[in-house]
């Protein structure tokens, strides 16, 4: 009779317990949806969000009259990163005998150091065809001295000095300083600003600092400038038609009611933009479109070709595009510069409000006044002298050697006050340096011209803004010019070429790593006045640290078109 009574009694507790389970099936769902919460976004990594949150433990059989167990948590989703890069290769070592003319346009863009910043402080080594070594170069002041007056846009400076990586090896570095001008002096400018505001605008990082950075820029317009503010979403909106620069309060009442929203037509926003700016053209001015967007062009009628022949259209008739990145998960690096080459302007990628200051405050006066336009370099090294060379960088600005003489061929720009840096690395016949064996049949060698011994006739060519005609400045580069000890200069810019060389995988500097690249920096980072050279070095320790423990390209598209 006792066992009966427990056992009527343990069937009893038995439904009770069921009972109170059915009715609060909410709550538990409740709380098993909270315990699988997990931040998800671009930046995860793709092998962090694949590992188990827990551990795996044998499911026990159901008991008896137990209603049967919740199902795990839906796995972690990790939203896609589609980033895109154009694909690129390193220049390779080219025998001087067999190829003696190196060709290629200038590059004054420095996004890619900006970007792949962006990445080192969130954690993550960047892709490698995020690093052009070029803008890696470009971010920084040389200090290269400025023409003697303006009759000349710029000057040229060479030196040479053994590679701090090879001491058989020779670095030929070739600076380009413009002639600077007072905020004064600029020409009227007429500015588009065509902002993108669609739903992908919407993290802190894009059109929130796209915001505070615009205002900053704000207080330098004058009476004689027109700012013209232009939005693009699902449709295209005119947020503030031209208006006198000094009208600061309206400027600034327009960028305060920005929103993100919608998809994204990037066309459409261009065509309004071109128009505004045909309507508020200045004759004799500055007439340029500034387009800041995460470069997500996904919905519309214009694919890519689409909108580099729009603006190459607005170049011809004197409307210039610079293009402003912004943001991460889904940055278009790819179409942004292309859209920037074509359209005679310049790139850049703004991660920080400091970052925003530079662009658009202190080098404001480079992205406005063109001093030259179509600037191409062409260098003959001397086989007599040069076994080997390579030029660093500057991969998608090579031009075929008869482009140099023909002024039809669009080149890069160079605004006031901007400096640009070119690095070749030489292999001096005899110092054993070569990394392939002459060719058995190659034609004799010809003799050094008469009057020194010339490594190379540096050769450059550009066009007066305004002019269709080019001009060409040459010089030989000789001997002579050979240092044992490289200038700071060519030091620090040998440092940002080895830290860029290790981020794309360290091909080219074979035995020269981060400790080597740190120390080669430190000391050669002279006066920094804004903390550009102090922030390198910090970067320099935080890729040390990721290359060790997290391969690159992780989750990240290339576009290879």
């Amino acid at each position: 009779m006792r066992h009966l009574v427990l056992s009527t009694l343990s069937i009893a507790l038995l439904a009770a317990c069921a009972h109170k389970v059915a009715e609060e099936p909410a709550e538990q769902s409740a709380d098993a949806t909270l315990d699988s919460i997990e931040v998800t976004g671009s930046r995860v990594n793709a092998q962090e969000a694949a590992r188990p949150r827990h551990a795996e433990v044998a499911a026990a059989p159901p008991m008896v009259g137990m209603p049967a167990p919740l199902p795990p948590p839906p796995p972690a989703y990790a939203e896609p990163n589609t980033e895109k890069y154009a694909e690129f290769e390193d220049n390779r070592v080219v025998r001087t005998a067999e190829q003696p003319v190196s060709t290629f346009s200038i590059d004054v863009d420095t996004g890619s150091y900006s970007n792949v910043r962006r990445m080192l402080s969130r954690g993550q080594l960047p892709p490698k065809d995020a690093v052009r070594v070029e803008e890696m170069i470009n971010y920084f002041d040389y200090g290269y001295p400025g023409p003697a007056n303006r009759e000349q846009p710029f000057r040229v400076t060479t030196a040479l000095a053994p590679a701090p990586w090879d001491g058989k090896r020779v670095l030929m570095q070739v600076g380009i300083q413009g002639y600077d001008v007072e905020r004064a002096d600029i020409p009227p400018a007429n500015l588009v600003f065509l902002v993108d505001t669609s739903g992908s605008m919407a993290t802190p990082d894009k059109l929130p600092l796209l915001k505070e950075s615009f205002r900053q820029l704000v207080p330098r317009l004058r009476a004689q400038d027109r700012v013209t503010l232009v939005v693009y979403a699902g449709s295209a909106g005119l947020v503030l038609p031209p208006t006198p620069g000094d009208r600061h309060g309206e400027i600034l009442d327009a960028l305060g009611r920005l929103e993100a929203g919608g998809s994204t037509n990037g066309g459409e926003g261009i065509d309004l933009a071109y128009a505004m700016a045909r309507q508020a053209y200045l004759e004799n001015g500055v007439n340029r479109i500034v387009l800041a967007t995460d470069g997500d062009f996904n919905v519309g009628i214009y694919d890519s070709r689409a909108l580099e022949t729009k603006v190459e259209d607005g170049r011809k008739a004197g409307i210039a595009l610079t293009t402003l990145g912004f943001g991460e998960g889904n940055y278009n690096e790819a179409l942004a510069e292309k859209l920037a080459d074509v359209g005679d302007g310049n790139h850049a990628y703004i991660d920080t409000l400091m970052e925003g200051r530079k662009v658009l405050v202190e080098e404001m006066s480079s992205t406005l006044l063109t001093i030259a336009s179509d600037v191409k370099i062409q260098v003959e090294f001397n086989p007599a002298q040069v076994a080997e060379y390579r030029l660093v960088g500057y991969e998608n600005r090579q031009l075929a050697r008869e482009d140099f003489n023909n002024d039809q061929v669009d080149a890069g720009e160079i605004g006031a006050g901007h400096d640009v840096t070119a690095l070749y690395e030489l292999c001096l016949v005899g110092a054993g340096c070569e990394s392939s064996d002459p060719l058995r049949y190659a034609p004799a060698t010809a003799a050094a011209p008469a009057g020194g011994p010339e490594l190379a006739f540096l050769k450059l060519r550009y066009k007066q803004p305004g002019n269709e005609r080019s001009v060409l400045m040459e010089r030989p580069v000789t001997r002579r010019e050979l240092q044992a000890q490289a200038p700071e200069s060519l030091r620090f810019a040998a440092a940002v070429a080895a830290y860029a060389d290790l981020l794309r995988g360290g091909r080219n500097m074979k035995g020269f790593g981060w400790d080597q690249v740190e120390a080669l920096a430190r000391d050669a980072r002279g006066d920094d006045p804004w903390g550009y050279r102090g922030e390198f070095l910090r970067l320099v320790a935080q890729a040390r640290s990721l290359s060790a423990v997290q391969p690159a390209d992780a989750g990240v598209q290339v576009n290879e078109e």
